[in-house]
C-alpha cells in the first residue's frame, strides 16, 4: 500500500512539474500551435534537456545563424584581426584583402592598416585575386541590394560597403564617402534615397524631415583603391597577383570582441560574412567562406551540424536550416570558448541593449540572446537566467506565421517570463 502512495504521489508532483505545465503549452495553447513552434531547454549544470517540443525539426533560423558564425570566429580568429596580406618587392608593396570590415568604417573605423600604408615608401598596389566569391550570397533576396543591411561581400570593404545620406529640410545633402557627390540626383517620391540595382547613380526625392540612410554601393576592386587613395592622398593601383604563400599578415587595431559585439547586438550582416572571410584568410589566404565554415563543420558538435544546413554567415539566405536542439549544442559549444561573463556582454540584453532593448523583462535582464527574423520567421536563442541563480541554455524557433514580427516576440517574451520565474 505504501508503494502505491509514494507512485501516486510521484505521478502528482511529475504532472504540476514546471516543465510538463510548459509542454503543455506548446502542444495546446493557440499562441504557440497556430504556426510551426520548436523549442528546447537545457540545464548545463545538471547536463540535462528539459523542455524539448519540435526539438529535431529544422526551422529557417533568419540571425541565429550568427551565433553559430560566432563560433567559426572563435575557432578561425585571435584577438586581432587580420588587415591584409602582402609582400614588399623593390618598390612595390602589393596587398591583398582579408575581408577585414573596418576600414574607415563610419561606426567601427580601425585606423591601424591607414597608419601601417602611409608610412611605406613603396608604391601601393592592392590585388583582388584572392576572392573569386559573388557579391551576395546564396539564396539572398536581390531586391534587398538597396537596404543596410545587405552591403556587398568584397576581399577590401570600405567605409563599410555602404554610402551614408544625411539630409534636412532645406540643407544640402550630407554624403560620405564625398567622392560619390556627384552621383546623387533628385528625383520624385519620397525621401528615401535608391540606387540603380547595376550600378552607383543614387535619386533623392524631397526631403521633408531629418533622415540618415545608409545604402549599399557597387563594389569593385577599382573604386575600393579611389576610396583608399583620397584617403592616403597617394595612388593605389589594381593588379591581378596571385597571393603567394610568403605573404605576411598585417593585423588591425580594433579587438576582435568589439567586432563580435555589433555583429550580435546589432545584427550586423557584413561583418558577420566578414567574419567568415577573415577565418579563411587565417588559414590559406583564399577567402572562401566555406573553409572557416569547414572549421566548425569538422571539429564541433560530433558532426551535428553536417545534418543541418548553414550556408551564409549573416542568415539573410532562407536556405539555412537548424533545429532547436543543434542550436542548444551550439550554444554549448560557445560556452566552452568564452566566459559567461564575456558571453553576457556581448549578446543582446533583453531590456537592455541591441536587438532586444524592446523586450523588457523587470528590473534586472535576464535573458541574453540572438534574435533572428525576416518574414515569417522569428527565433531567438540563448542563455535565460532564472529566478533561482540557474543559467539555462534555452532555443525558441518560430517559423510561418502570418503574424507581425512584434506580435510572436511578446510571445516568446511571455513563455520565457514563465521559465524565468518556475525555475
Amino acid at each position: 500500500m505504501r508503494y502505491y502512495l509514494f507512485a501516486l504521489l510521484g505521478l502528482v508532483l511529475v504532472s504540476c512539474s514546471p516543465a510538463r505545465k510548459l509542454r503543455r503549452e506548446l502542444t495546446g495553447n493557440p499562441l504557440y500551435t497556430d504556426h510551426l513552434t520548436g523549442f528546447a531547454l537545457y540545464d548545463p549544470a545538471a547536463q540535462k534537456t528539459l523542455i524539448a517540443h519540435n526539438g529535431n525539426l529544422h526551422f529557417t533560423p533568419a540571425s541565429n545563424t550568427k551565433l553559430v558564425t560566432f563560433l567559426a570566429g572563435l575557432m578561425t580568429l585571435g584577438d586581432s584581426l587580420p588587415a591584409i596580406r602582402y609582400v614588399s618587392r623593390n618598390d612595390s608593396l602589393i596587398f591583398w584583402g582579408t575581408g577585414h570590415p573596418l576600414l574607415l568604417h563610419p561606426d567601427l573605423p580601425d585606423t591601424a592598416l591607414l597608419g601601417f600604408l602611409r608610412k611605406r615608401p613603396e608604391k601601393l598596389f592592392f590585388s583582388p585575386a584572392n576572392y573569386t566569391g559573388q557579391r551576395f550570397g546564396a539564396g539572398w533576396a536581390w531586391d534587398d541590394y538597396n537596404d543596410d543591411y545587405s552591403a556587398e561581400l568584397a576581399p577590401l570593404p570600405v567605409y563599410g560597403n555602404l554610402v551614408r545620406f544625411t539630409s534636412a529640410p532645406d540643407k544640402p545633402t550630407g554624403i560620405s564617402p564625398h567622392l560619390f557627390a556627384d552621383s546623387l540626383v533628385t528625383g520624385p517620391g519620397g525621401s528615401a534615397v535608391q540606387r540603380q540595382e547595376t550600378g552607383n547613380r543614387f535619386t533623392a526625392g524631397t526631403v521633408t524631415k531629418p533622415i540618415r540612410q545608409d545604402v549599399p554601393f557597387r563594389w569593385s576592386a577599382a573604386l575600393a583603391a579611389t576610396l583608399l587613395a583620397d584617403t592616403l592622398n597617394r595612388p593605389v593601383t589594381v593588379i591581378n597577383q596571385p597571393l603567394p604563400a610568403s605573404s605576411r599578415i598585417f593585423y588591425g587595431s580594433v579587438p576582435a570582441d568589439s567586432l563580435y559585439k555589433r555583429m550580435l547586438q546589432v545584427s550586423d550582416n557584413m561583418f558577420a560574412e566578414h567574419i567568415l572571410l577573415m577565418g579563411a584568410a587565417q588559414t590559406d589566404g583564399q577567402l572562401n567562406a566555406r573553409t572557416a565554415m569547414n572549421v566548425v563543420l569538422d571539429k564541433t558538435l560530433n558532426g551535428q551540424l553536417k545534418q543541418d544546413r548553414w550556408v551564409d554567415g549573416s542568415g539573410l539566405s532562407r536556405y539555412n536550416l537548424f533545429t532547436p536542439n543543434t542550436l542548444i549544442q551550439l550554444l554549448q559549444e560557445i560556452s566552452r570558448r568564452a566566459s559567461q561573463q564575456r558571453l553576457f556582454a556581448l549578446l543582446p540584453a533583453a531590456g537592455r541593449s541591441g536587438t532586444l532593448r524592446s523586450m523588457g523583462n523587470g528590473a534586472q535582464p535576464y535573458i541574453f540572446a540572438k534574435s533572428g527574423s525576416m518574414t515569417g520567421v522569428y527565433n531567438l536563442s540563448g542563455y535565460l537566467v532564472t529566478k533561482k541563480g540557474k543559467v539555462l541554455l534555452f532555443s525558441m524557433m518560430h517559423n510561418n506565421f502570418t503574424q507581425s514580427v512584434s506580435e510572436i516576440r511578446k510571445r516568446t517574451a511571455g513563455f520565457l517570463a514563465l521559465i524565468h520565474e518556475r525555475f
